[in-house]
């Protein structure tokens, strides 16, 4: 409204002074910033973008060297290396500007590890059940022929609280499942965080309790007997025990036995804690036209865990952030801001890899204009989610009518993102964002032998590329900048 009552008045006053032929041309002029303003992002080209991602199996291709050539890539491994070379090398064919930040990386290697109920009420003679375990990142070793105690079961942190007498000498079992309910109404972000409470601190907390080792539920949503792995935390100067994920089918039996009697199991798990390794961020460059020194983040996490080919955790996610270089460099394009693909080190157990990028640029922090990671699995993007400015959630509004074609106009605004390695850069002001991705079977495979190449499909991850390309061609191309969050306290 206020745009047309402007026009109108304008045209009146020119009217009187300008001889009839002049009045377009003058109006054209005046309105010319105002134009230009609104079209400063160009749809078009948005558009070409889009178009060319989908078009591209390049993420895909990437995806497959990376999963079927290396597999497991843990933090200071072999896999990990040989990682860091293969991206530095592949993103280095397409043009861009590669460097390689050096990182000091925890180093922990699973062993053996196996597990069987070997006392339990009505177990026939002679006769023992295997379990389906997996050793927890960080987990200390049991002695080389195992231990042996009786398992206390748990279904929550009160109850162990208030059972903490009973837990000494004991295998604390904490048997809380996965919300599949919750991630099948797009809450699988709160159904991991619920259910992996007692994965990150229930360890510990046993430990305290003088328990002598602890077991996990898996924290998955698909009930196929299989283990999940992940971190877990331990006090500084506390006591770290042996710890271990079993599988959801396990965790109930287990439940059900000792609600008739004592159950006791045995374990055998042989991880090691290596002195920490030297590996590195891969960080590619596409320089800004115009602000180069002002930069837009895209990018994924490297490393993975041991168990498997890492390709939806997150293999899919580093390829998809490569995969906006290619298309940018396919059509010849040059942003108005630098934009830096990174292939983050260490999200899985430590988060070196984030803190070196953040200590690096600690007194510079107002030149990173935004940051983008894709780690919530290959599954079909809806949108975007960011941690923006309330006032500025209206800047990205223009985004809706480019992602429509690809089935993801939402556009949501969180207080705080907490997004694995932008946690350090969004703590210290910086805009972030994530696709809004479909998650339902995501936690199905997320850290366990199943996350392989097979998981992802193509014609997903392509639209993962549609998308992060807009959202970082609009990001480094927009005339405004982007208020800076609240600084946390660190």
């Amino acid at each position: 409204m206020h745009i047309r009552i402007l026009s109108a008045t304008l045209a009146t006053a020119l009217a009187a002074s300008l001889p009839s032929t002049s009045l377009a041309n003058a109006m054209s002029d005046a309105m010319a910033p105002k134009q230009a303003a609104k079209e400063a992002v160009d749809m078009a080209t948005l558009a070409r973008i889009r178009d060319a991602a989908m078009s591209s199996d390049f993420a895909y291709q990437r995806l497959e060297e990376l999963t079927d050539r290396i597999g497991p890539r843990l933090s200071g491994s072999p896999g990990a290396a040989a990682a860091v070379a293969l991206a530095a090398e592949d993103l280095r064919a397409i043009g861009m500007q590669v460097d390689l930040q050096p990182v000091k990386v925890p180093h922990w290697v699973r062993g053996a590890e196996t597990g069987e109920l070997v006392e339990y009420p009505g177990r026939p003679a002679g006769l023992s059940q295997r379990l389906v375990l997996t050793a927890l990142g960080g987990s200390s070793a049991t002695p080389e022929a195992g231990l042996t105690a009786p398992v206390l079961v748990v279904h929550g942190m009160d109850e162990l609280n208030q059972r903490a007498a009973e837990a000494k000498g004991k295998i604390v079992l904490y048997d809380v499942a996965f919300d599949q309910q919750l991630a099948d109404n797009g809450r699988a972000g709160n159904a991991y965080g619920e259910a992996g409470y007692y994965r990150f601190v229930g360890p510990a907390m046993a430990a305290k309790y003088g328990a002598v080792a602890a077991l996990v539920r898996s924290v998955g949503g698909a009930d196929y007997r299989i283990a999940h792995t992940g971190m877990t935390g331990w006090d500084a100067d506390g006591k770290r025990i042996p710890a271990a994920a079993v599988s959801a089918e396990d965790a109930m039996l287990i439940n059900r036995l000792a609600a008739k009697g004592e159950v006791k199991a045995h374990l055998t798990l042989t991880p090691q804690t290596l002195p920490d390794a030297d590996s590195h961020n891969v960080l590619a460059d596409l320089p800004g036209r115009e602000k180069p020194e002002e930069v837009v983040v895209v990018s994924g996490h490297l490393d993975s865990w041991d168990l498997a080919q890492g390709a939806i955790d997150d293999g899919g996610g580093v390829a998809a952030a490569m995969g906006v270089a290619e298309v940018f460099k396919r059509l010849g394009l040059q942003p108005r801001r630098t934009v830096r693909v990174v292939a983050w080190m260490n999200e899985e157990n430590g988060g070196r890899g984030a803190k070196a990028y953040f200590d690096a640029n600690r007194g510079k922090l107002q030149q990173q204009f935004a940051a983008i990671e894709t780690d919530s699995g290959s599954g079909r993007p809806l949108g975007l989610v960011s941690s923006v400015a309330l006032a500025d959630n209206k800047l990205l509004e223009p985004l809706k009518s480019a992602l429509r074609p690809l089935g993801a106009p939402v556009i949501d605004r969180r207080e705080h993102l907490g997004t694995g390695d932008l946690s350090p850069l969004e703590d210290g002001g910086v805009p972030c964002f994530e696709p809004l991705v479909d998650n339902r079977s995501y936690f199905n495979y997320h850290h366990t032998a199943a996350d392989t190449l097979d998981k992802v499909d193509p014609d997903n991850l392509k639209r993962q590329v549609a998308l992060l390309a807009m959202l970082t061609w609009y990001l480094a191309e927009m005339p405004e900048s982007l208020q800076r969050l609240p600084v946390k306290a660190e």
